[in-house]
């Protein structure tokens, strides 16, 4: 059996659906939602601490997916389309709800902090202490070291300067060490 047969069928079925559901077929794009959702769920949750707050974003998300499906051109992955929709859709949520906020602090980004973290953590427990950064803190940091923006492209959709997006992955950072490292010290035992 060929392994690559499933991936071109499917691929083949995500084309259909959506020819489909540009025509508004509401089948097509139910199905859409139903093969897209739990990622994109994923993808706001990354922004939003909130599970219930996180899928009302995602959901905003689809909205603007369906309403826009038209100017999906095949260009790159429906997928990495859908995703780019929903980290703009759950900036938009948090500007709305007045939770961003960029801490600027002149700072030295080049001395004192080294990015050697070491964990046998969880991965809910790492997004738990993603959840706990400050919001401006935990945005950048989840645009640059997960879904893998560059500074330029975090300072144009958040409206701030690369200069205020490295201080703030810094930051986000450095607190994420300190916190990861006290953890580990607990749970070694030494102080």
């Amino acid at each position: 059996m060929n392994p690559f047969l499933k991936v071109i069928q499917l691929h083949k079925n995500e084309a259909a659906l959506i020819k489909r559901a540009v025509k508004n077929n509401r089948d097509a794009q139910h199905a859409l939602f139903e093969l897209h959702a739990p990622k994109m769920l994923s993808v706001c949750r990354y922004y939003i601490k909130d599970l219930q707050d996180a899928e009302e974003a995602m959901l905003n998300g689809f909205f603007k997916v369906f309403s826009n499906l038209k100017s999906y051109k095949g260009d790159g992955s429906f997928e990495g389309w859908i995703r780019s929709i929903m980290v703009r859709s759950s900036i938009s949520f948090l500007r709305q709800k007045k939770q961003i906020e960029f801490v600027i602090e002149d700072i030295d980004i080049k001395k004192g902090y080294t990015n050697n973290i070491k964990t046998d953590m969880e991965v809910a427990e790492i997004q738990q202490l993603i959840d706990g950064l400050p919001e401006g803190y935990k945005m950048v940091f989840v645009m640059y070291a997960i879904e893998g923006y560059k500074h330029n492209e975090i300072a144009k959709m958040l409206n701030i300067s690369e200069g205020t997006s490295k201080s703030q992955l810094f930051k986000a950072r450095k607190l994420l060490q300190q916190q990861i490292n006290h953890i580990n010290k607990m749970s070694y035992g030494t102080n």
